[in-house]
């Protein structure tokens, strides 16, 4: 069974700390620095007047012209989820979380050390995070997050057995998947055809909806009958954070050399152990309030600090706001900080360098955007009427450019 812990309205909730006050008024999160002009998370008085979360800026006003928005604040945002998740591992969980506010992990392994069952489980779950969670439980993760979903009260529970998940979904509206990221667009197409439930989409026929769909549309019946990808538990961030306030007004040559000082002293740091730097986060809060965050990913592993500088001084450009300080975490580390040139070249050397190369880009993308974001593509039936059954996408194997080169120079 996969449990899924639910945290509502906890990136709203971070952002107004201190003034908890706001939420009985129509208040929502606004938009990132830089980014697009939607709204973020809502307060219930907000969502009565028929704002959501994704919602543009113009809409969102125009629906409820006293709305109130609030700047987000991603830094505190990070450090109180990476502590909620902190605790849940504390109880044996291995969690994932790709956003704020929302976790699972598999309960089966937890359940000798709670108690025997799944509601020993679930009570030291809510004993680790208290009563504000919302838990469901079901046999795969979009289950569990729309069992979760129906658990309405603060502290609600709610539990669907394995062969209770097709009558459990039917009813629930087809907006519940809008919880995959690369499901966001399909669900008002689907109320636009009157597919307005999980339990019509679950009846379509399958080559149909691969054919109008896609891939999202195949993604989306598998959810509909209850079946999902099996979990990739995070790995915990080594904490390489740091942080240099600056003076009022700081700009232009002053932030640059507060960068410069930053990475210096990232570089300097004992955790590190020689490793080379691969992705690297440059942070801020405002002097007005609000955090903002940029990410830099290396396309190859470095400890220079004059390539780390210029990877990351791009970003510096892209402040938008007075900022109070400004703080280097280190979010990858690389191999260890030497790049020896071989001494003898053979006829495969090309090969050999090239294979490396690939290596080396595969985890840059890994690196960027998640463990499963480089695929390969193989044969599986190549003869088959249906294109979806002639090749599977399966991991990319980044280390195996390493293998080789090591073999190979062992010979």
């Amino acid at each position: 069974m996969v449990i899924c812990v639910l945290l509502p309205r906890f990136s709203l909730l971070i952002a107004v700390e201190g003034g908890a006050a706001l939420l009985s008024e129509p208040v929502a999160l606004g938009p990132a620095p830089g980014g697009p002009q939607v709204v973020g998370e809502a307060s219930p008085a907000a969502e009565a007047f028929g704002v959501t979360a994704g919602m543009r800026m113009g809409e969102a006003l125009a629906r409820c012209p006293e709305l109130r928005l609030v700047p987000p604040d991603p830094d505190a945002e990070r450090a109180r989820w990476s502590g909620v998740l902190d605790r849940l591992e504390r109880i044996g969980a291995a969690p994932e979380s790709d956003r704020s506010g929302e976790a699972y992990f598999e309960a089966d392994g937890l359940r000798g050390i709670h108690g025997g069952h799944l509601e020993g489980v679930l009570e030291a779950t809510r004993r680790a995070l208290g009563r504000r969670a919302r838990l469901g439980a079901a046999p795969s993760r979009f289950v569990a997050y729309a069992a979760a979903l129906r658990a309405r009260r603060r502290g609600g529970t709610r539990i669907v057995a394995a062969g209770a998940v097709r009558a459990f979904l039917a009813p629930l509206e087809v907006g519940v998947l809008r919880a995959r990221p690369e499901l966001a667009e399909l669900p008002a197409v689907l109320e636009r055809l009157g597919v307005r439930t999980l339990g019509k989409l679950a009846g379509l026929p399958v080559p149909a909806v691969v054919e109008r769909f896609g891939h999202p549309g195949l993604l989306a019946l598998e959810l509909a009958h209850g079946r999902d990808t099996a979990l990739a538990p995070r790995r915990p961030p080594e904490p390489v954070v740091e942080r240099l306030d600056l003076p009022e007004a700081a700009s232009g040559m002053q932030l640059e050399r507060a960068l410069a000082l930053l990475v210096e002293r990232a570089l300097a740091r004992p955790e590190r152990h020689g490793r080379s730097l691969r992705s690297l986060v440059l942070s801020a809060r405002f002097v007005e309030g609000g955090t903002w965050r940029a990410r830099a990913t290396l396309r190859q592993a470095s400890a220079d600090s004059e390539r780390l500088r210029l990877a990351l001084a791009p970003r510096l450009g892209e402040l938008p706001a007075p900022a109070e300080w400004l703080a280097v975490e280190v979010e990858a580390f690389g191999p260890p900080a030497h790049d020896q040139e071989r001494l003898v070249r053979d006829e495969d050397s090309a090969a050999t360098a090239r294979r490396a190369r690939l290596g080396e880009a595969v985890r840059q993308v890994r690196a960027a955007a998640g463990d499963r974001a480089a695929l390969r593509a193989l044969e599986v039936d190549p003869g088959s009427r249906v294109p979806e059954r002639r090749t599977v996408l399966a991991p990319f194997p980044a280390e195996e450019a390493s293998a080789r080169r090591g073999s190979r120079e062992a010979r």
